[in-house]
């Protein structure tokens, strides 16, 4: 199967359907891409213009909001601050970070600080509470399928992302100037969770690793998710659904000076699950690659030290 004739599945087709190809397309290209989702149009509608109004705030308000201490979790997170793994060049971008809410004296709430919300623009903090719930829900729809390709229960994961450590990031890559040349807006990197739902992505530059070693461009149709496998689901499976690199490349001619924004969610694990490679991912053939158990929030540690979010 080629990119170019990647089907755009649906979440509402049938459940044996749907588990067997987003299963297939996520063991070829580590991606998929989903429409018919179930998220109200004019909630998203919203999000795009709460996006781009906090973005264009002036630099010293968005810079009030940037949290020390807690590895770029909550808030803002400027400019210039994240690096792919291995890079030796930041990402061409700024973003925010909402979490999940926890009651107080939730046992994760450790892993887990609270939320930070700015003054503007207004319904920020409505809006982005809704979405966040909305791509939990979908998230977990996505996951309860894989889970039944996998030869799972559909409901395996349920308990692993109870409470999960799952972010929702709105992000900003502004214009590129033309003396860049081919600069990267975002590196070659792999996402570290579990699997990340990406709206936005109709803006060119999503490039993915085809096995062939070439890039190839992620182009989902108005409104569809692009989804793809992180490192959490990969270690998991043994790799049998992959990881796979992908970076932002900067678009040529005119369109290098237009703002790009996506609003990816990262599908995260319980702080507190304990990673073991599920025995029907082990074969002979591909022996067991992660003998050892570590917790998923010690695993986000390590990861955040790579990239420059933790020092």
């Amino acid at each position: 199967m080629h990119l170019a004739t990647l089907p755009v599945l649906r979440l509402d087709d049938d459940p044996a359907f749907l588990a067997e190809n987003i299963g297939e397309s996520f063991r070829a290209f580590g991606f998929a891409m989903v429409g018919n989702h179930g998220i109200d149009d004019n909630l998203i509608a919203r999000a795009w213009k709460l996006t781009e109004g906090f973005f264009a705030l002036p630099e010293a308000e968005k810079r009030s909001y940037s949290i020390e201490g807690i590895s770029g979790a909550r808030g803002y997170i400027p400019f210039g601050t994240e690096i792919a793994k291995g890079a030796s060049v930041h990402d061409l971008k700024e973003f925010w970070h909402i979490g999940r809410e926890l009651p107080p004296g939730h046992p994760l709430s450790s892993s887990m600080p609270p939320n930070v919300w700015p003054d503007r623009p207004e319904g920020f903090r409505e809006t982005f509470s809704q979405l966040f719930l909305e791509f939990d829900r979908v998230g977990t729809i996505i996951l309860s399928r894989i889970a039944v390709y996998l030869g799972l229960s559909e409901d395996w994961f349920e308990p692993a992302i109870a409470d999960g450590n799952s972010v929702l990031r709105l992000l900003h890559y502004p214009p590129v100037p033309q003396d860049t040349g081919e600069a990267i807006r975002a590196g070659a990197h792999e996402d570290i969770n579990l699997i990340t739902l990406l709206l936005g992505a109709e803006e060119a530059g999503l490039e993915l690793l085809g096995r062939d070693g070439n890039w190839m461009p992620v182009s989902p149709p108005e409104g569809a998710l692009v989804v793809n496998i992180g490192d959490m689901l990969q270690r998991l499976t043994n790799h049998v659904l992959p990881s796979t690199t992908h970076r932002v490349r900067n678009p040529r001619g005119e369109r290098s000076s237009v703002s790009r924004y996506s609003m990816p969610f990262f599908l995260h694990l319980r702080s507190d699950f304990r990673f073991r490679t599920l025995p029907q991912c082990i074969s002979e053939d591909n022996p067991d690659r992660y003998p050892q158990s570590i917790t998923a929030d010690d695993y986000l540690q390590e990861r955040l030290r790579e990239i420059g979010l933790k020092k």
